[in-house]
């Protein structure tokens, strides 16, 4: 398994400049970057992951060369074989074809992704209140670096994934059959919310249920 994560300098997958990203396979040593984003990055962005604007313009890469690495790191895990694991996919996959697209290094060829929060929401619908990294390390008893450090995110999330083998059989999967069935769970989710912030008289259409990339009407709970 391999996880990955980004933190960014907004919640909007549309908007988000990446400031870190990791790649941490199971049991291996991973690799982090850290990029000079180009932009301002906010206080609340900074308060969330620790890294100022003036950090990154200091000891950060170019984005552009960030993002290309990254892209490329993806690509050659996925070549291989290797499904990545990502919490809440369609906000990180989203901020990284913007960045592509923003940079002119062509589209991102996604393949095999696992998904815990997908899986979890599916595994226990009916379980109250949020359902964050930091929630789900919590249920599932998995041990967590600092989070919101990306390399620590990344290796919960795999930690998250192994938690639910005994709630969803994800193990036996194939790579087609895991596409599928994550979609579906994810768009009956989206369905669900929809409906009840539509019971409520709240803005239902913004509610997106396209995984495993973002659609625009998304607007991702990454510093909840």
């Amino acid at each position: 398994m391999i996880g990955f994560d980004l933190e960014t300098t907004s919640a909007d997958p549309w908007d988000a400049r990446i400031v870190t990203a990791s790649i941490e396979p199971e049991g291996q040593v991973g690799t982090t970057w850290l990029a000079d984003p180009g932009v301002p990055i906010p206080d609340g962005a900074a308060a969330v992951h620790g890294i100022t604007t003036a950090h990154a313009q200091s000891h950060g890469r170019s984005a552009r060369d960030v993002v290309a690495e990254v892209a490329q790191s993806l690509n050659a895990q996925w070549q291989s074989g290797s499904a990545i694991v990502i919490y809440n996919a369609p906000y990180d996959l989203r901020v990284l074809t913007e960045e592509m697209r923003r940079h002119d290094l062509g589209p991102l060829s996604i393949g095999p992704v696992l998904d815990p929060l997908v899986l979890w929401r599916h595994a226990e619908k009916y379980r109250k209140g949020k359902k964050t990294l930091g929630d789900a390390v919590t249920r599932f008893g998995v041990e967590m670096g600092t989070a919101h450090e990306s390399a620590a995110d990344a290796q919960a999330a795999v930690g998250v994934l192994r938690g639910l083998d005994s709630l969803v059989s994800w193990a036996t999967w194939t790579p087609p059959i895991a596409l599928e069935q994550q979609r579906q769970w994810n768009e009956a989710w989206a369905s669900g919310l929809a409906d009840w912030i539509r019971r409520q008289g709240g803005d239902w259409e913004s509610v997106d249920g396209a995984w495993p990339l973002a659609g625009p009407a998304r607007r991702a709970e990454k510093f909840d």
